[in-house]
C-alpha cells in the first residue's frame, strides 16, 4: 500500500484542495466587489464517507453570457471538482452587488487558518510515519 492510499493523507490532501479552490473563489468575490449584479459565492465544504472517501456530487459547468463581441469571456470555476452555493445575502447594494467586504475577509482569513492547521497535520503525520520506519 502506497502512502498515498492511506485514507488520512487522502482526507487532507482533498482538503488543502478545496482550501486552494475556496481561496480562488473568494478572491473572485473580493475582486468583483464593484461590479454590477454580482452575487457572491462560496464553496461546499468537502463531506467524506467513514471510508475517508469524498462524498462525490455532480458539478454543472459555469457559462458567462456575453451581449456584446467586445466582452472578455472571464474566467470562473469551471475546473473544480467543488460543489459552489450562493448564500441569500440581506445585505445587497443599489446596484444589485451582494459582496460584503468584511465578511470575505473573515472567510479569508478563517481559510488560511484551515490551510495551516491542514498542512501542519500532514507534515505531522508524514513525520509519524518516518519515526516508525526508523528514518529519522
Amino acid at each position: 500500500m502506497a502512502i498515498t492510499d492511506l485514507p488520512i493523507f487522502s482526507m487532507l490532501r482533498t482538503k488543502m484542495n478545496w482550501n486552494q479552490e475556496r481561496q480562488k473563489v473568494l478572491a473572485e468575490n473580493v475582486a468583483n466587489s464593484d461590479t454590477p449584479n454580482f452575487r457572491q459565492r462560496d464553496l461546499v465544504a468537502p463531506k467524506f464517507k467513514e471510508s475517508g472517501l469524498l462524498v462525490s456530487r455532480a458539478v454543472a459547468p459555469v457559462v458567462l453570457a456575453t451581449t456584446e463581441g467586445t466582452h472578455i469571456g472571464g474566467m470562473s470555476m469551471t475546473g473544480t471538482k467543488f460543489e459552489t452555493e450562493r448564500k441569500g445575502n440581506y445585505e445587497i447594494r443599489p446596484t444589485g452587488n451582494s459582496v460584503n467586504l468584511e465578511d470575505e475577509m473573515m472567510k479569508v482569513a478563517a481559510n488560511q487558518m484551515d490551510y495551516q492547521a491542514a498542512t501542519a497535520l500532514y507534515s505531522r503525520s508524514l513525520g509519524l510515519l518516518k519515526t516508525a520506519l526508523g528514518k529519522r
